[in-house]
């Protein structure tokens, strides 16, 4: 990886799954990008045991992420598709199904590993000579001006560029330097993670059920087995990550209702804290904030990584397609359009699970709950438009997340 030493087109801040595709997607519009991280992922390697974090992958942040040139090797990797999901309330008064075929769709979307989708982002760019990686070394400074923005790396390197993205993740180094404000939500819970192995395998099923104390979701995962995120409250969840395997298994059996025959192993358990963060600007100056580092939201539709793959995507839009009447080099006005794009869709889904984390929380609320899951059922229209945005291809979705190619935005720009 190698470019002119300290000056780029776009400096791009943090190097997870946001951070890798925005900087692949603009390295192969011909653009110089330097990367900075803190630390280069390593590898993936298929030998290993399937990590505890995953996504579910949209068929729009799919599309995004083969215009980045990373899903052919996610897809020559473990990986599992799933063309079903299945939602219903614990007190058994509603629930929902979904099939891909019905909404004339291949898949509704594909479970990964959070580790393979980042190493295969960064065999993208290891590969191109576009990209120049700045990675084990802090930054000391973020200064900007009409002209451009510098970022001083820790051992006085400048770096020097008209566009510095920051995707470097909720606790946002960046972000707090520029004054940034945020909302915050602290939902006194935590979401458990762990590999599980039921009696029947998974037949491709992405199935969540709901409890009073918080959804239980079961993925699927390529040979069979089920990744599971349980919403606990802190207290219930430090419990549980306590219990030995003779006691949280029966617990998982319990609140799953024994779905696939209940659990009969499972693998090393996590938690991670769940909130919702929204900022009140994801611009300042010349440097525009994507994914967690602008907003980050309940899980409870695992929506988090494909907002921030469609920050990416519609940033790259808007670098590349003028406006009317726009002049090419108004970065400015582009970043404007990009923001108000990008954050009313951000805070309507954030907004949205917060709503159904209330309503699913509230004691005494089943009998609603499963009024409301019966009613959805009901409704071609309603279903019609949950899947399409979950899909990551709503009318309102980028461009390239429903399926035009990067080349033909070059073509436009």
């Amino acid at each position: 990886m190698n470019t002119s030493a300290g000056n780029f087109d776009v400096i791009v801040l943090g190097g997870g799954m946001v951070g890798a595709t925005v900087a692949s997607l603009l390295a192969r519009c011909a653009m110089t990008v330097a990367v900075v991280d803190h630390e280069e992922p390593a590898p993936f390697h298929g030998d290993s045991d399937v990590g505890l974090r995953v996504s579910a992958i949209s068929p729009g942040s799919a599309r995004i992420l083969e215009q980045a040139g990373a899903w052919a090797g996610i897809t020559r990797q473990r990986h599992c598709p799933y063309r079903s999901m299945q939602v219903e309330e614990a007190a058994q008064r509603g629930s929902l199904a979904w099939e891909a075929d019905s909404f004339g769709m291949e898949r509704l979307g594909t479970i990964v590993e959070n580790n393979l989708l980042v190493g295969s982002l960064w065999d993208m760019l290891r590969a191109n000579p576009m990209v120049e990686a700045f990675c084990g070394s802090a930054w000391d400074d973020l200064q900007q001006d009409e002209q451009g923005v510098c970022l001083v790396l820790e051992g006085g390197e400048r770096l020097e560029a008209p566009l510095l993205i920051a995707s470097d993740g909720a606790r946002s180094q960046a972000r707090e330097a520029l004054g940034v404000r945020q909302e915050v939500w602290e939902y006194n819970q935590r979401g458990l993670v762990a590999v599980v192995e039921t009696q029947q395998a998974n037949p491709g099923i992405a199935w969540q059920r709901f409890l009073e104390g918080g959804p239980l979701a079961y993925l699927p995962l390529h040979d069979g087995r089920s990744s599971i995120v349980w919403t606990l409250p802190e207290a219930l969840a430090k419990t549980h990550l306590e219990m030995d395997d003779a006691e949280f298994i029966p617990a998982l059996a319990e609140a799953g209702h024994s779905w696939l025959g209940g659990p009969q192993r499972v693998g090393p358990r996590g938690a991670f804290p769940l909130t919702m963060r929204l900022s009140e600007t994801y611009t300042v100056g010349r440097v525009a904030m994507l994914g967690d580092a602008a907003h980050a939201v309940h899980p409870l539709a695992g929506q988090g990584v494909n907002l921030g793959l469609a920050d990416a995507a519609a940033l790259v839009e808007c670098l590349l397609m003028p406006g009317p009447g726009e002049r090419m080099d108004d970065l400015a006005r582009r970043l404007t359009q990009w923001q108000r794009w990008r954050r009313s869709e951000s805070e309507l889904m954030a907004r949205g699970m917060h709503a159904l984390h209330a309503l699913f929380m509230a004691p005494g609320l089943s009998g609603l709950r499963g009024l409301g899951l019966r009613t959805v059922g009901r409704s071609w229209l309603a279903r019609d438009f949950l899947i399409r945005h979950a899909a990551g291809v709503s009318r309102n979705a980028p461009r390239l997340a429903r399926g035009e190619p990067l080349k033909k935005l070059l073509r436009a720009a």
